[in-house]
């Protein structure tokens, strides 16, 4: 498996390909939603494939907010998710970011236990119309490194 940065049109192509986000981003929304913020796109590939990916944006000079990510289902079950999250990780505090914000929704449970496993803690519950939608914010204290 080989972790890179990527393109915004990769990450479009591996998010067209997994089923549970409600609406499917174009390389437009993916634009306006960065803006001109400094951000990374992560890229996984395995055997050729692209599988996973994770996207992120500067909050302020000292928060980075991991937005979109997800692996494929045919990448999955093989560690990808832990393995985009820990170069997410090491990319932020090559950065000086002192914080990392992410949020996911109770039905995404997988993502919650990444999260959980890897030490973020839960500073907020955001209620939605369902339970399986309620947005849980996790933020987890970075060291800068050199």
């Amino acid at each position: 498996m080989i972790i890179r940065e990527g393109t915004l049109a990769e990450a479009i192509e591996v998010l067209g390909n997994i089923g549970e986000f409600a609406r499917s981003e174009t390389l437009g929304s993916l634009k306006k939603r960065l803006g001109d913020k400094p951000y990374l796109v992560l890229i996984a590939e395995h055997e050729g494939d692209l599988c996973g990916v994770k996207i992120g944006y500067q909050l302020d000079d000292d928060c980075f907010y991991s937005w979109l990510g997800g692996v494929t289902q045919q990448g999955r079950r093989r560690g990808i998710a832990q393995t985009l999250l820990h170069a997410q990780e090491r990319w932020v505090a090559q950065h000086g970011y002192t914080s990392l914000r992410v949020k996911s929704r109770n039905c995404f449970a997988g993502m919650l236990c990444l999260l959980l496993n890897n030490h973020y803690q839960i500073e907020h519950l955001e209620k939605k119309d369902a339970l399986d939608q309620y947005r849980l914010h996790f933020v987890k204290k970075i060291t800068p490194s050199e």
